[in-house]
This record gives C-alpha cells, structure tokens and sequence, in this order.
C-alpha cells in the first residue's frame, strides 16, 4: 500500500530547493527565457585603490615629461597638469585570490621650485635690485621657465611692490596652446648705513621729488 504521506512530500518543494526552468527551442523562440542570477559572493570583486605619490617639478608640469616608477611603468606626464591631478593605471595594483586586480593611482606632488612660485597658471618671481639702480634705471636679465633668460630695460623708478608682468610666460592653461603670465616682483635693496656727507647729497637731489 502506498505510503500517503510520501506521495504528498513528492509534489512539494523545500524554501531551500530552486526550480530550474528548462529552456527548449520552442521557449527560446517565443522568448520565453528566464534571467540566471549570480550571487556576490561567487563574483570577483575589486579591492581599493591604491595611490601613490608622484613628485613634479614646475618644468615637467609645464612642458610634459616621461616618469618611470617602481611598477616599471612609464608614466607620462602632459602639460596644463597641476597638483593633486591623478593618473590612474587600471588594474595595476595589488593583486589577492578571488578579487580582480586594484587600481593604482599616482598623484601629482609638484616640487617647490628654486625661483618660481605657482598661482594658478602664473609664476612669481621675486627680484632684488640696488636702490641705485631702482632710482636710475637699469637692465636686467630674467630666468624663464625651462633656462632660458630675458633682458628687461627699466626708465621708470621702481619702488617697493612695483611689479612687471610678462605675457604667456607661465604655466600652460586648459586651454590649447595658451599660458599664463609671468609676474616679476620688485625688491628694492636699501644701504644699511650712510654718512653725513652722503645724507645731505641724497636729501639735496630728492628734496625737489614729489
């Protein structure tokens, strides 16, 4: 005699079991198909990136430059580049069973230059000169970027904070084929000490200045 209870348990299916639909011609041609879902925890998944820091100095950031770093990678470095841009190797990172390969991403660390300060797309540029030339006159020869050099003529009485600006000498901009300007900032060197005699020459010719 057949077992009732058996019979019963036959036409039913545990919360545990998964019906598996099967896919014949006749259901693929009506479109009849049933989406397959995979759980995460079978996926590979991606670690964090990793970042790392890559030292510039104002001439590579300004005409682009060719790095090569420890992952023997070389890592280009194009112009109108500034600090904190990043430079992302896709899969480049660490790599650890069951996960995809991490990122590895470079930031750019931009060296304090000798001569130059950055602002924005501009440089300063700091210039200590005698007060005897600042009052007379003179030429000068300025560094730019990269080691060339200009020559400046001055006629007009430089003070203290006078500054000069020099068009598109400075870092490139975002946009192509432009650059900043190049701010020459004016420090003027005073004698530390004068004698009676120089004092009353100096107060004879400035007397008359407005």
């Amino acid at each position: 005699m057949p077992d009732a209870n058996r019979s019963k348990s036959t036409g039913r299916r545990s919360a545990s079991e998964t019906e598996i639909p099967s896919l014949t011609k006749s259901s693929i041609r009506k479109g009849n198909t049933t989406p397959i879902v995979y759980s995460q925890s079978t996926a590979r998944r991606k670690p964090p990136p990793i970042e790392r820091k890559l030292e510039c100095t104002l001439e590579e950031l300004c005409h682009g430059c060719i790095k090569k770093i420890k992952i023997t990678r070389n890592v280009i470095t194009t112009a109108r580049m500034e600090e904190r841009n990043k430079i992302t190797f896709e899969g480049k990172g660490d790599e650890r069973p069951g996960y995809h390969p991490a990122d590895l991403i470079l930031l750019i660390d931009e060296k304090r230059h000798p001569l130059f300060e950055r602002e924005g797309d501009d440089l300063d540029y700091g210039l200590e000169i005698p007060l005897v030339q600042a009052l007379t006159g003179c030429t000068i020869s300025v560094p730019l970027l990269g080691g060339e050099r200009m020559c400046l003529s001055f006629d007009d009485v430089i003070y203290p904070g006078y500054e000069k600006v020099i068009r598109g000498q400075g870092m490139p901009t975002k946009e192509e084929g432009k650059r900043g300007d190049l701010h020459i900032k004016f420090l003027v060197e005073f004698p530390l000490e004068l004698t009676d005699e120089q004092r009353i020459e100096a107060s004879s010719i400035l007397q008359d200045c407005s």
